[in-house]
């Protein structure tokens, strides 16, 4: 596949991203293309930086095909949430690769501000606030469109939104993630490995279509027991403490607006928590639960 070339040495990063955004909008492929291309960078040996993207390309693909990334013109139409978040991150990153690849300008948000300071030091706790910058200020800008999908479509953004930011905390507070497991921390958040792909992956939740048809519950009551552990047990005994990490990790304070009383609110009423209430905690969850118990105080943004 043939990507855009810039048309002028002249014109601006942010520019430049636009176009080539905009040239890949309504192919869901070409946009996969493209993400590939930016995690390579802009020139020279990809070898050491495309593994950092090895996770979300993989989240990439199955959007594909859920078919959330769907022009509005298809047979079976996509997300309009879905399609926004995802150009955030592209955008992001073509901008990025732009500015070191010599074009004019200055960074056009404190998330390719982020993406420059990994190129200049590729590592896990760098890649992460990169990556959950773009991703986070997609989840804010498109937060109007969210409102418009349907509830189970609703409760799973948050459970991404909330498993991303666990991943980042593994790598980058460590003690925050894991409690007294945290050296185990920066080895299963490390973007370059497979199970950084784990907290990430919705297969065997949500079916590989869209739009979703059934009751929130329903999708909840399937999640697979590994599942359940990792947002009940594991990540959500710290959520408020994790989304307040986060705020100060990526300068963002917009985040602490993400969670009411410890429970995801992204588009989600904070009446409807229950969902997020695990109402008979399983013996392992409570041994997950109790060893992992967050070191709060000792934590640092990262």
């Amino acid at each position: 596949m043939e990507l855009p070339a810039p048309t002028s040495s002249r014109a601006q990063a942010r520019a430049l991203a636009d176009a080539q955004v905009a040239a890949v909008r309504d192919d869901p492929a070409a946009r996969l293309e493209l993400l590939r291309r930016v995690f390579g960078g802009p020139v020279g040996d990809a070898r050491q930086r495309l593994p950092f993207g090895r996770a979300a390309l993989s989240f990439m693909r199955w959007q594909l095909a859920r078919g959330v990334l769907a022009p509005e013109h298809a047979p079976a139409p996509g997300s309009t949430w879905w399609r926004a978040v995802n150009e955030r991150l592209l955008r992001d990153g073509c901008e990025t690769i732009a500015l070191l690849g010599g074009a004019p300008g200055t960074p056009s948000t404190r998330a390719v501000e982020l993406w420059l300071a990994f190129a200049d030091r590729p590592t896990s706790a760098h890649w992460y606030r990169a990556h959950n910058a773009s991703i986070v200020g997609g989840y804010l800008d498109a937060e109007p469109l969210a409102e418009a999908e349907a509830p189970p479509e609703r409760f799973f953004m948050n459970v991404v939104l909330m498993r991303v930011l666990y991943a980042h905390a593994l790598a980058g507070a460590p003690s925050l993630a894991l409690g007294q497991l945290a050296p185990l921390g920066r080895l299963l958040g490390d973007p370059r490995l497979g199970m950084a792909g784990i907290f990430l992956s919705l297969r065997r939740v949500l079916p590989d279509r869209y739009p979703l048809r059934a009751e929130v519950d329903r999708y909840v009551a399937d999640e697979q027991p590994i599942g359940r552990l990792l947002d009940y047990d594991l990540i959500g005994p710290r959520l408020a403490h994790l989304y307040a990490w986060t705020a100060d990790a990526l300068d963002e304070p917009r985040v602490l607006g993400l969670v009411t009383a410890g429970l995801p609110t992204y588009a989600w009423p904070a009446e409807h928590g229950h969902v997020w209430r695990r109402q008979r905690p399983s013996v392992p969850g409570r041994v997950v639960a109790r060893v992992t118990r967050a070191a709060v105080s000792t934590t640092r943004a990262g």
